[in-house]
Parts: C-alpha cells; structure tokens; sequence
C-alpha cells in the first residue's frame, strides 16, 4: 500500500482545553503551524477547519499558501460545530434557519474544495444528538439529518463528503455515533460521493473495534473515505498520538486497511496540549504509523487466513508478537 500522510493543522497549534482557555504553550499562527509541517517528512497533506483556519474572507489565500508551502489541500472541515449558534443542532436543529445555515457551510466548503481541486469535505455533526431523556424528536431529527445530507451530496457529486461520527462531546448523545449509524444514513441516502471519516479516536470511545469498522464499511457499500489518527484511554477524546495507548489492535487495523484496498489519506489528528515541540510530535506520529505498517506487511497472509478459518485465538497472538517483535 502506498500511504499519503496528511495533517489537521491543528497538530502543530496551540492547543486549549476546558481549564486552561488560553492553551499550554504560545499563540501560534498559520505561518508557524505550515513552517512545522515543512519540518516532518513524509507529509505531503494538510486539512484545514472552517473557522479556525479559514474563512470566507481568506480562504483562497490559505489554500495558496498550503500549496506554496508544497502541500496539498487533503480536506476541508466545514465550521459547524464552532461557533455557539451551533450549540442546539446544525442539520438536525430545530431551527430551520440554522438547518439551512448548515447545509449552506457545508456548501461553501465544497465549492472550496471543488475549486482547488481537493474534492473532500468532512462534516462532524457534533452538535446534533440530545442531553436529556425526552428532549427531541428522535424520528425528525433523523429526517432532517438525511435532508440536510441528501442536498449536500447533490450540490456537487464530484466533491467527496466523509461523514464524522463520535459516541458524544459536545452533546452527552450524538446522533451519529458509530461506524454502523453512520453507514445507515449513508446507505440510505446512497449516493456515490458520501461516504465516512472514521476518526479512530471517537470509534476507541465507543468500544468500536478498529479492524472491524473497516471490515464493515468494505462489506455494505465499501464507505470508508478518509482516516483521522489518533488515540485515547476510549473514555473521552484524548487526541493522543497513534498507536500509543492501542498498539496491538492497530497492527490488525493496518492489515484490514490494506486487505480492503484503502486508498485515501492517513490524516493525523492531534491534540499536542502539554507538548511543546509539534514537529517531534508528527514525526512521532508518523514513525508509529511506518511501524505499524511493517508489522502488518510481515503477518504472512495465508496463515492470517487459516487462523481466521480455524479461530485460534493463541495461533493469532503468536503471529502478532512475531510480526512486532521478531521472537
């Protein structure tokens, strides 16, 4: 498998958690996180988030810079989870002003994409879901969730759209909450250029097994689009580096990407909060995932088929621990 290696600029920004609102370490701007990312090698991609790093205003200029600075633009996170109007839904809200505010930021980011070639949007509905017990209707808030969609995917079928599901946060229950709602409502809607973003964090946190997503997406409408790579303790949503708290499962996520014939990007999506040095971080990063990629192309194919044949759970360890470890 040939792997492109993208990036979430945020890998390299200043990050702030709900204690600390102004971030660990120094402000940084968009020169600086794009001066970073010249540093790891091996990245050739860059994503971008509505909002954060672009706007309406500068978008045209922003994307000009990434590929001055010799990326290319990997995809667009269209803002609707960002700002506060967002808080009580985007494409299932209630309002039908800010269903309609949504589906035009999904739009926009598009024509964005369409525009420069990148063809990749990646919605996360985070804000859609419910707190309490009696709080929405569960039946509309699906039908305007599949609306808002099925008019995004018809506004440029050219133009890739992964949909980002995640158990909860900000919501307590987020309507899109796994790799099997997630392919309900694309299945659904069933057009050719909506598919999913399978952030491995939000599958960790819903107790997801990585190979089997991807097995599941292959099987009902071959659905995975794009990959964000991270890692966490699946309690909340650490945003860790891969493979540092899941390291065995991610030797048989890499077999499984390569079984089912992923060909998109491996895009790091990372929340370096207490780490100062961002580059180190990335290189890290992608040192991991080369590893885990080594270890997956050792595992020799017709004994992983007869282990699967024969279910031996100690003939499968044995395997793993020799394709890691050589012993």
């Amino acid at each position: 498998m040939q792997r492109k290696y993208s990036a979430v600029a945020v890998v390299f920004a200043n990050c702030a958690d709900r204690y600390v609102l102004q971030g660990y370490t120094e402000p940084r701007t968009f020169d600086q996180m794009l001066a970073d990312a010249q540093q790891v090698e091996g990245l050739t991609g860059i994503e971008v988030i509505g909002g954060w790093h672009i706007n309406d205003q500068n978008q045209n200029a922003v994307v000009k810079q990434i590929h001055d600075a010799g990326f290319q633009l990997a995809c667009v996170i269209p803002e609707i989870w960002a700002n506060p109007k967002w808080g009580w839904g985007t494409l299932a809200a209630t309002d039908p002003g800010i269903r309609r505010d949504a589906i035009d930021r999904i739009k926009v980011a598009m024509d964005l994409a369409a525009s420069t070639g990148c063809n990749h949007v990646s919605p996360w509905p985070g804000h859609d879901g419910w707190d309490y017990v009696f709080q929405t209707d569960y039946i509309k808030m699906y039908d305007w969730m599949l609306e808002g969609l099925e008019e995004c995917a018809n506004h440029n079928p050219n133009v890739k759209i992964s949909l980002e599901f995640k158990p909860k946060e900000p919501r307590m229950h987020i309507m899109i909450d796994s790799t099997a709602k997630a392919l309900l409502f694309v299945n659904t809607i069933n057009k050719p250029n909506l598919g999913i973003n399978l952030d491995v964090g939000h599958a960790n946190m819903g107790g997801e097994t990585l190979a089997e997503a991807v097995a599941l997406m292959k099987r009902f409408g071959n659905r995975l689009v794009h990959l964000h790579l991270n890692d966490n303790y699946r309690a909340t949503d650490d945003d860790m580096i891969p493979g540092s708290i899941h390291t065995l499962e991610w030797v048989e996520f890499f077999y499984w990407l390569e079984r089912t014939g992923y060909d998109g990007w491996f895009s790091l999506d990372i929340f370096a909060y207490r780490e100062k040095n961002k580059v180190a971080v990335a290189r890290e990063a992608l040192a991991w995932l080369e590893t885990f990629a080594a270890a997956a192309d050792r595992i020799d194919k017709q004994e992983a088929e007869a282990i699967f044949a024969s279910g031996d759970a100690m003939a499968a360890q044995a395997m793993l621990r020799r394709a890691l470890f050589d012993r």
